[in-house]
């Protein structure tokens, strides 16, 4: 435990292109070895692929994809004499939110398609219906 108390959390700027902060989310969790300037290609590559295939604005569909995948409980590790519970708990909103925009790169990443904003576009469509 740090003696000065908890580490001040930085607030995430908005991207440029779409002015949102869960687009910049999802930016941070497609970049590979420091390479900002292609996850960005891939993201708004995906956002257009969205829109052009959905017709309505890419970033309400990527927050309702978001909305549907989040998760509301998880279980925790509780040890109780010997024996080791596990525990199911609410999942805080800000650990909810990482964990669905984790999810969402991390099963696009496994699919198919031919490149990577295609996945992520038919992943956040998919999540989304």
């Amino acid at each position: 435990m740090p003696r000065k108390g908890p580490a001040v959390r930085r607030s995430l700027t908005p991207d440029p292109v779409y002015r949102s902060s869960v687009v910049t989310q999802l930016v941070n969790k497609v970049l590979r070895h420091g390479k900002r300037s292609t996850a960005e290609q891939i993201v708004y590559g995906a956002l257009r692929v969205v829109e052009t295939k959905t017709g309505s604005e890419p970033v309400g569909v990527l927050k309702d994809a978001l909305e549907s995948i989040r998760p509301q409980l998880e279980v925790r590790s509780r040890r109780v004499g010997g024996a080791t519970y596990q525990v199911p708990v609410e999942v805080k909103p800000r650990r909810a939110n990482t964990l669905a925009v984790r999810w969402l790169v991390d099963y696009a990443r496994e699919r198919r398609e031919r490149s990577m904003s295609e996945r992520l576009a038919n992943e956040i469509m998919d999540a989304a219906n």
